[in-house]
Protein backbone atom coordinates (compact mmCIF):
# COMPACT_ATOMS: atom_id res chain seq x y z
CA UNK A 1 0.00 0.00 0.00
CA UNK A 2 1.61 3.25 -1.18
CA UNK A 3 0.50 6.36 0.74
CA UNK A 4 0.85 9.75 -0.98
CA UNK A 5 0.05 13.14 0.56
CA UNK A 6 -0.96 15.91 -1.83
CA UNK A 7 -0.07 19.23 -0.19
CA UNK A 8 0.37 22.94 -0.74
CA UNK A 9 1.08 25.86 1.53
CA UNK A 10 -1.01 28.25 -0.55
CA UNK A 11 -4.72 27.69 -1.11
CA UNK A 12 -6.33 27.92 -4.53
CA UNK A 13 -3.55 26.22 -6.52
CA UNK A 14 -5.63 23.15 -7.42
CA UNK A 15 -4.35 20.71 -4.80
CA UNK A 16 -7.73 18.95 -4.59
CA UNK A 17 -8.02 18.98 -8.38
CA UNK A 18 -4.72 17.09 -8.64
CA UNK A 19 -5.93 14.62 -6.00
CA UNK A 20 -9.12 14.01 -7.98
CA UNK A 21 -7.24 13.74 -11.27
CA UNK A 22 -4.96 11.07 -9.79
CA UNK A 23 -7.97 9.25 -8.31
CA UNK A 24 -9.61 9.30 -11.73
CA UNK A 25 -6.49 7.90 -13.39
CA UNK A 26 -6.23 5.17 -10.75
CA UNK A 27 -9.88 4.22 -11.23
CA UNK A 28 -9.40 4.03 -15.00
CA UNK A 29 -6.31 1.87 -14.49
CA UNK A 30 -8.13 -0.48 -12.11
CA UNK A 31 -5.82 0.30 -9.17
CA UNK A 32 -7.64 -0.24 -5.83
CA UNK A 33 -7.47 3.23 -4.31
CA UNK A 34 -8.53 5.02 -1.12
CA UNK A 35 -8.88 8.81 -0.93
CA UNK A 36 -8.60 10.29 2.58
CA UNK A 37 -10.11 13.77 2.72
CA UNK A 38 -8.22 15.53 5.54
CA UNK A 39 -9.21 19.04 4.47
CA UNK A 40 -11.97 20.32 6.81
CA UNK A 41 -13.66 21.91 3.77
CA UNK A 42 -14.14 18.35 2.40
CA UNK A 43 -13.93 19.42 -1.25
CA UNK A 44 -12.49 16.07 -2.34
CA UNK A 45 -15.50 14.29 -0.83
CA UNK A 46 -17.81 16.62 -2.73
CA UNK A 47 -15.92 16.06 -5.97
CA UNK A 48 -16.11 12.28 -5.50
CA UNK A 49 -19.87 12.53 -4.95
CA UNK A 50 -19.97 11.10 -1.43
CA UNK A 51 -21.53 11.84 1.94
CA UNK A 52 -21.01 10.01 5.22
CA UNK A 53 -24.55 8.51 5.17
CA UNK A 54 -24.23 6.94 8.60
CA UNK A 55 -20.53 6.13 8.32
CA UNK A 56 -17.93 7.83 10.50
CA UNK A 57 -16.14 10.67 8.71
CA UNK A 58 -12.38 10.84 9.03
CA UNK A 59 -12.48 13.34 11.91
CA UNK A 60 -14.37 10.90 14.13
CA UNK A 61 -12.01 8.09 13.13
CA UNK A 62 -9.02 10.21 14.13
CA UNK A 63 -10.64 10.91 17.49
CA UNK A 64 -10.94 7.16 18.09
CA UNK A 65 -7.70 6.20 16.35
CA UNK A 66 -6.94 3.26 18.65
CA UNK A 67 -10.23 1.50 17.85
CA UNK A 68 -11.29 2.92 14.47
CA UNK A 69 -11.58 0.45 11.59
CA UNK A 70 -11.28 2.59 8.51
CA UNK A 71 -12.46 -0.10 6.10
CA UNK A 72 -15.78 -0.36 7.96
CA UNK A 73 -16.38 3.39 7.58
CA UNK A 74 -15.28 4.22 4.02
CA UNK A 75 -17.83 5.12 1.35
CA UNK A 76 -17.64 3.96 -2.27
CA UNK A 77 -17.19 6.93 -4.58
CA UNK A 78 -20.01 7.84 -6.94
CA UNK A 79 -17.48 7.45 -9.75
CA UNK A 80 -17.32 3.67 -9.41
CA UNK A 81 -20.72 2.87 -10.89
CA UNK A 82 -20.09 5.33 -13.72
CA UNK A 83 -16.79 3.62 -14.46
CA UNK A 84 -18.49 0.22 -14.49
CA UNK A 85 -21.14 1.47 -16.94
CA UNK A 86 -18.51 3.03 -19.19
CA UNK A 87 -16.38 -0.09 -19.30
CA UNK A 88 -19.27 -2.56 -19.18
CA UNK A 89 -17.43 -4.35 -16.41
CA UNK A 90 -18.99 -6.91 -14.13
CA UNK A 91 -16.26 -6.25 -11.56
CA UNK A 92 -16.47 -2.67 -10.32
CA UNK A 93 -13.06 -1.05 -9.77
CA UNK A 94 -12.38 0.14 -6.20
CA UNK A 95 -12.26 3.83 -5.34
CA UNK A 96 -13.23 4.35 -1.69
CA UNK A 97 -13.35 7.57 0.32
CA UNK A 98 -12.71 8.36 3.98
CA UNK A 99 -15.17 11.25 4.00
CA UNK A 100 -13.99 14.68 5.10
CA UNK A 101 -15.70 16.80 7.73
CA UNK A 102 -15.24 20.02 9.65
CA UNK A 103 -14.50 18.08 12.85
CA UNK A 104 -10.97 17.39 11.61
CA UNK A 105 -10.28 21.08 12.24
CA UNK A 106 -9.68 20.37 15.94
CA UNK A 107 -6.38 18.74 14.89
CA UNK A 108 -5.33 21.52 12.52
CA UNK A 109 -3.21 23.30 15.12
CA UNK A 110 0.47 24.27 15.05
CA UNK A 111 1.04 22.78 18.52
CA UNK A 112 -0.26 19.25 17.86
CA UNK A 113 1.47 16.74 20.14
CA UNK A 114 3.74 14.05 18.73
CA UNK A 115 1.38 11.26 19.78
CA UNK A 116 -1.46 13.00 17.94
CA UNK A 117 0.66 13.16 14.79
CA UNK A 118 0.56 9.33 14.78
CA UNK A 119 -3.24 9.02 14.74
CA UNK A 120 -3.58 8.53 10.98
CA UNK A 121 -0.57 6.21 10.95
CA UNK A 122 -2.32 4.08 13.58
CA UNK A 123 -5.47 3.83 11.50
CA UNK A 124 -3.65 2.98 8.29
CA UNK A 125 -1.60 0.28 10.04
CA UNK A 126 -4.84 -1.71 10.34
CA UNK A 127 -5.94 -1.04 6.77
CA UNK A 128 -5.37 -3.33 3.79
CA UNK A 129 -6.71 -4.08 0.33
CA UNK A 130 -5.65 -0.84 -1.34
CA UNK A 131 -2.71 -0.42 -3.66
CA UNK A 132 -2.76 3.38 -3.45
CA UNK A 133 -3.85 5.84 -0.76
CA UNK A 134 -4.19 9.53 -1.68
CA UNK A 135 -4.43 12.04 1.19
CA UNK A 136 -5.85 15.45 0.34
CA UNK A 137 -4.27 17.80 2.90
CA UNK A 138 -5.44 21.25 4.02
CA UNK A 139 -3.56 24.23 2.51
CA UNK A 140 -1.51 24.79 5.66
CA UNK A 141 1.45 23.40 7.60
CA UNK A 142 -0.53 22.78 10.78
CA UNK A 143 -1.38 19.52 12.52
CA UNK A 144 -3.46 17.78 9.85
CA UNK A 145 -0.84 18.19 7.14
CA UNK A 146 1.93 16.99 9.45
CA UNK A 147 -0.28 14.08 10.51
CA UNK A 148 -0.60 13.12 6.83
CA UNK A 149 3.15 13.48 6.25
CA UNK A 150 3.82 11.18 9.21
CA UNK A 151 1.69 8.48 7.58
CA UNK A 152 3.00 8.90 4.02
CA UNK A 153 5.53 7.15 1.83
CA UNK A 154 5.69 10.03 -0.64
CA UNK A 155 4.71 13.71 -0.84
CA UNK A 156 3.44 15.62 -3.85
CA UNK A 157 3.58 19.41 -3.57
CA UNK A 158 1.23 21.26 -5.92
CA UNK A 159 2.16 24.71 -7.20
CA UNK A 160 0.93 27.12 -9.82
CA UNK A 161 3.59 28.89 -11.92
CA UNK A 162 3.04 32.18 -10.07
CA UNK A 163 5.23 34.19 -7.70
CA UNK A 164 3.34 33.53 -4.46
CA UNK A 165 2.75 29.84 -5.17
CA UNK A 166 6.40 29.18 -6.05
CA UNK A 167 7.56 31.02 -2.92
CA UNK A 168 5.07 29.05 -0.83
CA UNK A 169 6.33 25.76 -2.25
CA UNK A 170 9.90 26.68 -1.40
CA UNK A 171 8.83 27.42 2.19
CA UNK A 172 7.00 24.10 2.30
CA UNK A 173 10.14 22.25 1.25
CA UNK A 174 12.14 23.95 4.00
CA UNK A 175 9.47 23.00 6.54
CA UNK A 176 9.56 19.45 5.22
CA UNK A 177 13.30 19.21 5.77
CA UNK A 178 12.84 20.16 9.42
CA UNK A 179 9.87 17.83 9.82
CA UNK A 180 11.74 14.91 8.27
CA UNK A 181 14.70 15.32 10.63
CA UNK A 182 12.53 15.55 13.74
CA UNK A 183 9.57 13.26 13.06
CA UNK A 184 9.91 11.22 9.85
CA UNK A 185 13.51 10.29 8.92
CA UNK A 186 12.24 7.46 6.68
CA UNK A 187 9.89 9.67 4.66
CA UNK A 188 10.23 8.97 0.94
CA UNK A 189 10.62 11.32 -2.03
CA UNK A 190 9.11 14.80 -2.20
CA UNK A 191 8.03 15.87 -5.67
CA UNK A 192 6.66 19.13 -7.07
CA UNK A 193 4.00 19.25 -9.78
CA UNK A 194 3.14 22.44 -11.68
CA UNK A 195 -0.63 22.79 -12.04
CA UNK A 196 -2.92 25.03 -14.12
CA UNK A 197 -0.15 25.80 -16.57
CA UNK A 198 -0.98 28.13 -19.46
CA UNK A 199 1.44 27.60 -22.32
CA UNK A 200 0.52 30.96 -23.89
CA UNK A 201 1.42 32.91 -20.74
CA UNK A 202 4.82 34.60 -20.64
CA UNK A 203 4.55 34.80 -16.83
CA UNK A 204 3.92 31.05 -16.58
CA UNK A 205 6.82 30.29 -18.90
CA UNK A 206 9.13 32.44 -16.77
CA UNK A 207 7.92 30.92 -13.48
CA UNK A 208 8.23 27.37 -14.83
CA UNK A 209 11.87 28.05 -15.65
CA UNK A 210 12.31 29.45 -12.15
CA UNK A 211 10.69 26.34 -10.64
CA UNK A 212 12.91 23.96 -12.62
CA UNK A 213 15.99 25.84 -11.46
CA UNK A 214 14.77 26.01 -7.87
CA UNK A 215 13.46 22.46 -7.43
CA UNK A 216 15.66 20.58 -9.89
CA UNK A 217 15.00 16.84 -10.00
CA UNK A 218 12.10 17.25 -7.58
CA UNK A 219 10.02 18.71 -10.43
CA UNK A 220 7.94 16.02 -12.09
CA UNK A 221 6.64 15.77 -15.58
CA UNK A 222 4.08 16.13 -16.85
CA UNK A 223 2.93 19.60 -15.91
CA UNK A 224 -0.86 19.79 -15.63
CA UNK A 225 -2.37 22.31 -18.05
CA UNK A 226 -5.28 24.60 -17.29
CA UNK A 227 -8.45 23.25 -18.92
CA UNK A 228 -11.70 25.17 -19.57
CA UNK A 229 -13.92 22.16 -18.70
CA UNK A 230 -12.27 21.29 -15.40
CA UNK A 231 -14.64 23.32 -13.20
CA UNK A 232 -17.66 21.84 -14.95
CA UNK A 233 -16.33 18.32 -14.48
CA UNK A 234 -15.78 18.86 -10.77
CA UNK A 235 -19.13 20.58 -10.36
CA UNK A 236 -20.83 17.50 -11.79
CA UNK A 237 -18.85 15.23 -9.40
CA UNK A 238 -17.51 13.31 -12.39
CA UNK A 239 -14.32 11.40 -13.07
CA UNK A 240 -12.37 13.29 -15.72
CA UNK A 241 -11.58 9.95 -17.43
CA UNK A 242 -15.29 9.35 -17.97
CA UNK A 243 -16.32 12.88 -18.90
CA UNK A 244 -18.08 12.74 -22.29
CA UNK A 245 -15.82 15.14 -24.16
CA UNK A 246 -12.87 14.44 -26.41
CA UNK A 247 -11.42 17.82 -25.48
CA UNK A 248 -10.18 16.39 -22.16
CA UNK A 249 -7.93 13.84 -23.90
CA UNK A 250 -4.64 15.72 -23.33
CA UNK A 251 -5.48 16.22 -19.65
CA UNK A 252 -6.18 12.50 -19.23
CA UNK A 253 -2.75 11.73 -20.63
CA UNK A 254 -1.15 14.13 -18.14
CA UNK A 255 -2.84 12.54 -15.13
CA UNK A 256 -2.10 9.02 -16.41
CA UNK A 257 1.58 9.96 -16.72
CA UNK A 258 1.62 11.55 -13.26
CA UNK A 259 0.06 8.40 -11.78
CA UNK A 260 2.65 6.27 -13.56
CA UNK A 261 5.40 8.41 -12.04
CA UNK A 262 3.96 7.93 -8.55
CA UNK A 263 3.46 4.18 -8.95
CA UNK A 264 6.99 3.75 -10.30
CA UNK A 265 8.24 5.37 -7.10
CA UNK A 266 6.09 2.94 -5.13
CA UNK A 267 7.68 0.03 -6.96
CA UNK A 268 11.23 1.23 -6.32
CA UNK A 269 10.58 1.92 -2.64
CA UNK A 270 9.14 -1.59 -2.17
CA UNK A 271 11.98 -3.36 -3.95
Amino acid sequence: MHVVSISSLKGGVGKTSVTLGLASAALAAGIPTLVIDLDPHADASTGLGVRANGKQPIGQMLKNARRARLQDQVVASAWQSKAAEKKSRTRIPVLDVAVGDAYTGIYDRPDLRTRDLRRLTQILSRTSGYQLVLIDCPPSLNGLTRMAWSASDQLLLVAEPSLFSVAGTERTQRALDLFRREFAPSLGPVKVVANRVRKDSAEHTFRLGEMRQMFGDSMVKPEIPEHPEWQQIQGAAYSVHHWPSKATGPMLNQFDALLKEIMSTAGSSNS
